[in-house]
């Protein structure tokens, strides 16, 4: 019986974010390749409609990300070189996200930017390129990340964002300890944060999995918000109790138990690592 992922049924938005995370977890690995049927198999598992699941795949190719190729009455989906790289980078981030780090030289990144009002686009996308940095905004139009060694990724958001020759970017140290919590606090929201690694914790605690395919995908795409949302800042910096790094170990110890049957299993359904073009039955 199907219980966890019903609502992604009635949702495009959240079918292509799953999409996205069977592409980094199988596609980008495999070669780059599949075919319709094998997405649609994939996202049957996780209560994706098959006509849910062809829309998000036009959509990912109207992004860029995908390109098609037909063989007979079937198509197969290829990654694009701008597609392999977007999902490089993202799964680069998700596997390697391990929660607070050991050490911290106690200083910061700080980026004091503006974007005009009018401009919203740009606004969303700084935004949103900043956060994926490690950043968080304290204050109007500044921004802060614990980890200087992103600073080239920091730079290149202000880039995208086309704020690059008007932004300013530092690297300081705190004078006043007592009030860094504050700041913190105001960057992000840690009680938030906080709360979606219990529940990544309790609901992948049980190391069950009946279809480990589905279960792997739901575990990734579980994970993968939490390199966006989590700045990994030093233990001395988050709550007391924070499951940050429990959760991150948790994380691991179940991709390793479960990529493997997984991966076998994705093999199966898609005729093998690179699946050969020939006429068949239609998508």
């Amino acid at each position: 019986m199907r219980t966890t992922l019903r609502t992604h049924a009635v949702g495009s938005d959240t079918a292509r974010r799953l999409l996205m995370t069977v592409m980094g977890e199988y596609l980008l690995p495999s070669g780059g390749r599949a075919w319709t049927s094998t997405f649609i198999d994939v996202m049957d598992r996780l209560d994706v409609e098959p006509g849910t699941t062809r829309q998000a795949l036009a959509r990912t190719q109207a992004a860029g990300w995908l390109t098609s190729e037909r063989a007979g009455r079937r198509s197969r989906w290829q990654l694009t070189p701008n597609g392999e790289r977007l999902l490089t980078e993202g799964t680069k981030r998700i596997y390697e996200f391990a929660g607070p780090p050991a050490d911290w030289d106690r200083r910061w990144l700080v980026v004091l930017a503006s974007v005009p009002e009018r401009d919203r686009a740009a606004r969303h996308l700084l935004r949103n390129r900043l956060r994926w940095a490690g950043m968080g905004s304290p204050a109007p139009r500044v921004w802060i990340g614990p980890d200087v060694s992103r600073r080239s990724e920091v730079e290149e958001a202000l880039e995208t964002g086309g704020v690059a020759d008007s932004a300013q970017v530092f690297v300081a140290e705190h004078l006043d300890d007592a009030r860094v919590a504050t700041m913190v606090q105001q960057a992000w929201d840690l009680g938030t944060i906080g709360e979606e690694y219990e529940r990544f914790i309790a609901r992948f605690s049980s190391t069950k999995a009946p279809d480990p395919l589905r279960r792997l995908i739901e575990l990734v795409h579980a994970w993968r918000r939490f390199p966006w949302r989590d700045p990994a800042l030093p233990g001395r910096l988050v709550p007391r109790g924070w499951k940050g790094a429990r959760a991150a170990a948790l994380f691991h110890d179940r991709h390793a138990r479960w990529s493997p049957e997984a991966t076998e299993e994705w093999e199966r359904i898609s005729g093998g690592p690179h699946p050969p073009l020939g006429n068949g039955g239609p998508d």
